[in-house]
């Protein structure tokens, strides 16, 4: 079966991309599938929180962007279930460089053909805002997923979103769709939360994942202690929700 790489995007910040990122990994990898995180944030959240001193590490995606380093040597082993290719604020740096290069769309896609074979899942993290970095995330992908809040002004981020996901699908990558849409941070008891939970189900039928991420303190603690929430807590209502996601993910792919 080929890799299926998954870009988790939202230009929008706090929303629980990189939770979700982390998460899925550590769920999928649980499964005994074998799964690569890309951590393509300049933040390095989803570094620290699998466990990885940002700073510390020898070589960062940076390194593989700008030809520095080969992504083999790049790529580390984590203790939580899943490979990772680490990130750091080095990251800037490469994105800058980018600009000026010819193709610079697919320099993400690039590399990552020359391993993908080696997993299952490939997640990509992508940084809180449509720029060169989420578009390679975007070219490398076969498909998107987007966590969102339940807010009114997630739905106009997320409309801009889509958008710029067509765009790319009729320029670079035909085969790039929309995996899914995740509500996350969701509580049931706010009438907001349903009333634009509804909305979405009416805008992007067959697309909202029937699992919702709720609140939680242990996925919140979780990325300080470096672990996803499947290790640090494996009975809280946050591991419980992605391991969830992960089985509705396979079932739809089946």
């Amino acid at each position: 079966m080929a890799t299926k790489i998954i870009a988790i995007t939202n230009q929008k910040g706090g929303v629980g991309k990189t939770t979700t990122t982390v998460n899925l990994a550590a769920s999928f990898g649980a499964t005994k599938r074998r799964v690569l995180l890309v951590d393509f944030d300049p933040q390095g959240n989803a570094t620290s929180g699998s466990g990885i001193n940002k700073e510390k590490t020898e070589f960062s995606i940076a390194d593989v962007l700008l030809n520095l380093a080969p992504i083999t040597d790049v790529i580390q082993k984590t203790q939580v279930g899943y490979d990772i290719l680490p990130a750091n604020s080095q990251l800037t740096t490469a994105e800058i460089q980018l600009l000026r290069l010819d193709a610079r769309e697919y320099f993400l896609q690039k590399h990552l053909k020359t391993v993908s074979d080696n997993y299952d899942f490939i997640f990509i993290d992508c940084p809180p805002a449509l720029n060169i970095l989420t578009v390679n995330a975007l070219v490398a992908a076969s498909s998107v997923i987007i966590p969102m809040q339940c807010e009114y002004y997630a739905l106009e981020g997320i409309a801009s979103l889509i958008k710029t996901i067509e765009n790319l699908r009729q320029t670079v990558n035909p085969d790039l769709y929309i995996e899914g849409i995740l509500r996350t941070m969701y509580d049931g008891r706010n009438r907001l939360t349903n009333d634009v939970s509804q909305q979405l189900k009416t805008y992007f039928p067959n697309k909202v994942y029937d699992t919702v991420i709720p609140r939680n303190v242990r996925l919140a603690e979780a990325p300080s202690h470096g672990v996803p929430v499947l290790l640090y807590d494996s009975n809280s209502q946050g591991a419980i929700a992605y391991l969830a996601l992960t089985g509705e993910i396979c079932k739809k792919r089946d």
